[in-house]
């Protein structure tokens, strides 16, 4: 209660009705499994689109197992992900597992990235020659990861102005604007650079970067400008280059063409076939480049730790070089590097050192691409990478412990993860019963089986034989598609359009309504065609089925678990309840540490009946009367004095759900037209 000290007239907020609890989202998927690209150990982030995945994980061309890339099969991740949204699927995360060609992938990416190239599916490139080398590395493993890095070095406008002397003389000062500290320049003057030596043009060959009028800006405490031959030099490093202070006597008259103009560099990176995935210009040249203290050269922008590079498609490691005349040179050796080949007659008819020629060139930007090479899709991932490892203290965590940190997933699969089964027997079954564990474990997801490719009835009744959950589903046969990669029929495991059907099934019916009797709509049909006898036998083993039906299409036609429990015999039975549990669990926060007395007690009983009368009003619940359709009981009667001195709240929830009409019966029969009703 506030306190009143004083007299006068106090206005309060207080409520007069119970808490509310929302509806927690029910479709929000899961899918774990191999693709071309993207991150190992990093947090997913959410996806809603096709367009999203391929951005971070890598197209969807063939995937290609093995020290030699022999084991080639689709890659059935990205076609999931792509069935998913077709069917109606809205969000949805991914957690991809790698399995490297030689040990296992490390739990900290700076492991990867070391001097010596070690077969960790990482794309790389070392570039440069001698002492000025770099070296270029795709920031996560697979075949994606051969990409190419386009660098381009452009000189900007002319920042040397003039102003009137403030003394009066009459005359003009030199001024510098949007000129950085640490800018590489380049400058031209007339009477700093005179003509070559012997008055001739210079010779038909290669200038080197040392011959180039480049310097680094410096800004002096009194603010004052000096230009330093070379770069900056790295705290540590031993004695500080000495600062060379050139006296330019840069000419301000009409036509001297004058000029301090900024070099920049910019950075694209293309997949092998060319599409971007990120531009980036305006970058310092200078590696050691800082503004406000933070340094944003190419070195700390690409960097594998930086506070802005997560998520960067690569990550540059910087061997030796040291300033902006180094980075120059090591572009250069590249086979497609900078091109400063100056032939004889393109120099001007004076003669000068100012390489007219070559700054033209700059003006318009000169080029280097380097082409990374090394990146694999490595082993056929097992159990293993599929159970995945998981460290708080270290933030990080593979496979299916990166789930256990989302709250919000409903829905878990694992598609293709049953692919190749007949060479892997027990490591698909491990996968299957780990999917399962994963959603038990969890609560609050339903896991979607799916069985090997090229199952008979009878061997997806073995397989089913050996399952009892429910909290999970098994649907058959494989879906067929129209791959638009191979242009070819390709079979597919369910999983991937079942999680877009339940997700289009909550959104526009609900979650409580079965889902099932849904049209396929990715498919052109099902590796094994399924009629009613043979459905008579699957269905009543929770075998859920997929069937073409004449005039209806390809419908999805089941909707069981694999428990052999019958009060969790379908899918839409489990998966309401769920979704009643999670809303509770989220809507009654509020009432932990309260005072356990009368008052808490009926603030839950009004909190949770009014969720459920909401329910009721939306037929979710069986009865005429919300009396018959729920009840709810918070008091004495559920609680002990133990309990109570225990901190124990105890509340008693009943439902009554629907169960759908799986077997719809009309019974007719004959009578006379004068019996009465």
């Amino acid at each position: 209660m506030p306190e009143y000290l004083a007299p006068g007239v106090f206005v309060e907020e207080v409520s007069f009705r119970s808490k509310s609890i929302e509806g927690v989202s029910t479709t929000t998927t899961g899918f774990i499994g191999p693709c071309r690209y993207g991150p190992v150990i990093e947090t997913p982030d959410i996806l809603t689109s096709l367009t999203e995945f391929e951005r971070s994980y890598g197209d969807g061309s063939q995937m290609a197992f093995g020290a030699t890339g022999a084991t080639t099969g689709a890659n059935y991740l990205w076609q999931a992900v792509r069935s998913f949204f077709e069917e109606g699927g809205k969000r949805l995360y991914v957690s991809r597992v790698f399995r490297p060609i030689s040990g296992s992938y490390p739990t900290d990416l700076s492991a990867v990235f070391v001097a010596a190239p070690q077969p960790d599916g990482h794309g790389r490139l070392a570039v440069g020659t001698g002492a000025d080398i770099f070296r270029i590395v795709a920031r996560y493993p697979g075949a994606a990861g051969n990409l190419q890095v386009r660098f381009t070095v452009k000189l900007g406008p002319n920042v040397l102005g003039a102003l009137p002397d403030p003394g009066g003389g009459g005359g003009l000062i030199p001024t510098l604007a949007n000129l950085a500290d640490g800018d590489v320049v380049w400058i031209t003057s007339a009477t700093a650079f005179p003509q070559a030596v012997g008055g001739a043009n210079p010779p038909a060959t290669a200038k080197a970067v040392g011959d180039m009028p480049i310097y680094v800006a410096r800004k002096q405490v009194d603010g004052s400008w000096q230009f330093r031959a070379g770069g900056l030099t790295p705290a540590g490093a031993g004695a500080p280059d000495p600062l060379v202070i050139t006296d330019f006597a840069l000419s301000l008259a009409a036509g001297s063409g004058d000029s301090i103009r900024p070099m920049t560099l910019s950075l694209e990176v293309r997949t092998a076939d060319g599409q971007s995935l990120g531009a980036w210009s305006g970058l310092p040249l200078e590696p050691l480049h800082k503004t406000a203290g933070v340094g944003d050269g190419i070195f700390d922008l690409f960097s594998l730790n930086g506070p802005s590079s997560a998520g960067l498609p690569i990550v540059l490691l910087n061997d030796s070089i040291g300033n902006g005349s180094e980075l120059l040179k090591a572009l250069d050796a590249l086979g497609t590097g900078l091109d400063f080949k100056i032939t004889q007659n393109e120099w001007d008819d004076a003669g000068h050192f100012e390489m007219a020629a070559l700054k033209k060139k700059f003006e318009s930007g000169l080029g280097a691409t380097a082409w990374l090479a090394g990146g694999n899709d490595g082993l056929l991932p097992g159990r293993t990478e599929y159970e995945g490892r998981a460290d708080p203290t270290q933030d990080y965590a593979t496979g299916f412990k990166q789930f256990e940190s989302i709250e919000d997933i409903s829905i878990v699969a694992a598609p293709g993860s049953t692919w190749a089964a007949s060479t892997r027997v027990d490591d698909v079954a491990a996968i299957t019963n780990l999917l399962i564990a994963h959603a038990e474990k969890m609560r609050y997801r339903i896991a979607i089986i799916d069985p090997p490719e090229g199952q008979k009835i009878a061997d997806v009744r073995k397989l089913k034989a050996k399952l009892d959950s429910k909290y999970a589903a098994l649907y058959y046969p494989w879906v067929t598609v129209f791959d638009g990669v191979t242009r070819q029929p390709l079979n597919l495991p369910p999983s991937g359009f079942v999680a877009g059907i339940y997700a289009r099934n909550d959104t526009e019916r609900a979650v409580y309504k079965a889902p099932a009797n849904e049209v396929v709509r990715g498919a052109i049909g099902f590796e094994t065609l399924i009629n009613t006898a043979q459905q008579e036998v699957l269905n009543p083993e929770g075998i859920n089925c997929f069937r073409f039906f004449e005039g209806r299409g390809n419908r999805l036609w089941g909707a069981r678990t694999i428990s052999s429990d019958p009060e969790w015999k379908y899918v839409n039975l489990r998966r309401y309840f769920a979704y009643l549990e999670r809303s509770i669990d989220k809507g009654t926060q509020w009432a932990v540490f309260e005072p356990n007395g009368e008052a808490l007690w009926a603030n839950v009983r009004a909190t949770i009946r009014d969720f459920l009368m909401n329910e009721w009003a939306n037929g979710a619940l069986l009865g005429d009367k919300p009396e018959k359709a729920f009840f709810v009981r918070c008091d004495r009667s559920t609680m002990t004095q133990n309990d109570l001195d225990n901190g124990r709240l105890v509340c008693l929830i009943g439902v009554a759900p629907l169960r759908p009409a799986e077997f719809v019966i009309f019974r007719i029969g004959q009578w006379t037209a004068d019996q009465k009703s």
